[in-house]
C-alpha cells in the first residue's frame, strides 16, 4: 500500500488536482507514495497565510513557541520507527543512516524547543544615569525554505525548528524526489496545536513554485540548500528585493593523508566518509591527498575498504542506492570521464550484477588523479574518490585549496603541529583532525567558503537563531 500525502495551506491539508508518485530506489517497480503537486497558486497562497499569521506568532510568548516545538519532537519520536521505513523507502539510505537521521530531526526540535527560554537581547552600558540602554531581537518574518533531497528531513528540520523557535512564520518547498518525511514534520506541528498559517508546504516544482517563494514580495528571508547553479540563481533574485539569503552549495571535500598518519584507520576514515550515504552528501569525502611515502599503502587500504562494503537494499547493506535513475547516470557519466582524463580505476566503476533493478553502483576508487582532472574538480554526488599523491604537507594543503569548493575537510596525522596548521590555512567551513569530512552536531555552525555558500549566514546552533532574528537597539529614558 502507498502512502498518500497532500500538501498543507493555512492549517488544512489540500488538494490540487494534479499528483505525481515517487518510487523505491531500490526497486524502482515500486511506488513509494503519491503526492499532490503543488501550484504556483498554492505556493502565493502559502506565503500569504503565513504572512497573515506573522504578528500573532512573533508575539506568542517564546516559551510558549518552545512548547509546541517539544510536543511535534515528541510526536515524531513516538513514529521513528514507521518514518525512518519511509525514508529507506523513498531515499534509499540503510537503516542505520536513516534512523540517525530522523533521531537528528527530533533532536533538533528538542533542542529549539529550549533555545527559546533564552531568546531575547542583551542589556548594555548607558552613557546616562537615567538610561536604559538594551538590545532586542525580532524575527525577520517570513521565511521561504527551499531544501534537497538527500537529507530530506534533517535539512528541513534545521531550518524549520529555529525559524519557528524565533517567531517567524514559513514555507517550505522540499524536493520532490523524496518529501514524504518532510511532510511528516507537518503533520507533527499540526498535531502539537501550532496555529494556522505559521507554517505551510507545498511540493512542487523549483521553476514554478520554488520560484514564487523567491520573488513573492511578502517573503522576506530565503534558505535554499541544493545545487550551485540553481542557488546562485536564488540569491541573485532574492538579494535584488532586498531579501535575506542563505544558501549551501556543496562541496569537493578533501583528507589529507599525512606520512604521520595510521593508514589502516586513514582508510577507514575515508571510507566512512566517501561511501557512507552512498556518497550523496555535501560534505562527503571526495578527494583523498595522500603523501606519497605511504601512497601505495594507503590505495591497498582503501580498496580493501571499499570492496568489503555490502551492497543491497536499505534494511539489509552498508550501502544503498543512489536516490533516482538520473543520479545514477551522473556517476556513471564521471567514471568514465575519469577513465578518459587517464585516472586509474583501482576497484568498483559500475554496478553489481546480482540486481535485477535498482539504482546501485559499485563504492569506485580511482588512483593516478590529477588535481585538474575534473573528477577532482566537480561534485560527483556518488560513491566516487580520486585519490591524488603529493610530496610533502605544502603540496597537499595547497592541492586541498585549489578547487571552487570550501564546504567541509579533515586530515589524518601523528602530527600536531601539522593538524593545527592544516585548521588554520584550510579553505573551507568544516576542518576536522582524524575524522571523516561528514557529519556534524545539531549545535555548531554548519556552512561553507567559496563557491560552496553565499558566504553571508550559517546554519545550526546559534548561527541558525542569527539568521531568522534581527536585532533592535533601545534607549530607555524613564
Amino acid at each position: 500500500m502507498t502512502a498518500d500525502y497532500q500538501n498543507y495551506v493555512d492549517g488544512e491539508w489540500i488538494q490540487t488536482g494534479t499528483t505525481f508518485e515517487t518510487a523505491n530506489p531500490a526497486v524502482p517497480s515500486e511506488t513509494v507514495a503519491t503526492y499532490q503537486e503543488a501550484t504556483v497558486e498554492d505556493a502565493a497562497a502559502a506565503v500569504e497565510a503565513a504572512a497573515a499569521a506573522e504578528d500573532e506568532w512573533a508575539n506568542t510568548p517564546a516559551p510558549q513557541r518552545g512548547a509546541i516545538l517539544r510536543e511535534a519532537a515528541s510526536i515524531l519520536a513516538d513514529r521513528k520507527a514507521e518514518i525512518t521505513d519511509l525514508l529507506i523507502a523513498e531515499e534509499g539510505k540503510t537503516q542505520a543512516e536513516a534512523g540517525g537521521e530522523v533521531q537528528r530531526a527530533i533532536d533538533i526540535f528538542y533542542y529549539y524547543a529550549e533555545k527559546t527560554r533564552d531568546l531575547g537581547g542583551s542589556v548594555k552600558s548607558a552613557s546616562s544615569p537615567r538610561t536604559n540602554l538594551y538590545t532586542k531581537n525580532e524575527p525577520v518574518g517570513v521565511a521561504a525554505l527551499i531544501t534537497p533531497w538527500n537529507y530530506p528531513i534533517a535539512i528541513p528540520a534545521w531550518k524549520i525548528a529555529p525559524a519557528l523557535a524565533t517567531g517567524n512564520t514559513l514555507v517550505l518547498k522540499p524536493a520532490k524526489v523524496a518529501p514524504g518525511v518532510a511532510l511528516e514534520i507537518f503533520k507533527a506541528l499540526d498535531e502539537a496545536g501550532l496555529p494556522d498559517g505559521v507554517a505551510n508546504v507545498v511540493v512542487g516544482p523549483g521553476s514554478t513554485v520554488g520560484n514564487e517563494l523567491v520573488v513573492h514580495e511578502d517573503v522576506d528571508a530565503v534558505s535554499f540548500t541544493g545545487s550551485g547553479q540553481v542557488g546562485h540563481m536564488i540569491y541573485d533574485k532574492a538579494t535584488d528585493d532586498g531579501k535575506r539569503v542563505q544558501t549551501e552549495l556543496g562541496g569537493k571535500n578533501p583528507t589529507v593523508v599525512s606520512d604521520t598518519a595510521d593508514v589502516e584507520e586513514a582508510a577507514a576514515i575515508i571510507a566512512a566518509g566517501a561511501f557512507g550515504t552512498t556518497g550523496q552528501s555535501c560534505t562527503a569525502t571526495s578527494r583523498a591527498i595522500v603523501h606519497t611515502d605511504v601512497y601505495d599503502e594507503f590505495v591497498d587500504a582503501i580498496v580493501a575498504e571499499a570492496e568489503s562494503i555490502k551492497i543491497g537494499p536499505g534494511k539489509e547493506s552498508d550501502m544503498g542506492p543512489q536516490v533516482n535513475e538520473s543520479e545514477l547516470e551522473g556517476t556513471l557519466d564521471y567514471i568514465e570521464v575519469a577513465e578518459n582524463e587517464g585516472a586509474t580505476l583501482a576497484t568498483g566503476g559500475g554496478q553489481p550484477d546480482e540486481f535485477d533493478e535498482g539504482h546501485f553502483v559499485e563504492p569506485t576508487v580511482f588512483t593516478d588523479v590529477d588535481n585538474e582532472f575534473r573528477i577532482a574538480q566537480e561534485e560527483v554526488f556518488g560513491p566516487v574518490l580520486a585519490v591524488i599523491e603529493v610530496d610533502d604537507f605544502e603540496e597537499a594543503l595547497e592541492t586541498a585549496n585549489d578547487v571552487d569548493y570550501g564546504l567541509s575537510s579533515s586530515i589524518v596525522t601523528n602530527d600536531h603541529t601539522e593538524a593545527e596548521r592544516f585548521v588554520d590555512e584550510i579553505e573551507a567551513g568544516v576542518a576536522k583532525i582524524n575524522d571523516k569530512t561528514t557529519g556534524l552536531e545539531l549545535h555548531v555552525p554548519f556552512g561553507g567558503f567559496k563557491q560552496s555558500s553565499s558566504e553571508t549566514w550559517r546554519e545550526q546552533g546559534d548561527a541558525g537563531i542569527d539568521f531568522y532574528t534581527i536585532e533592535k537597539t533601545v534607549y530607555d529614558g524613564f
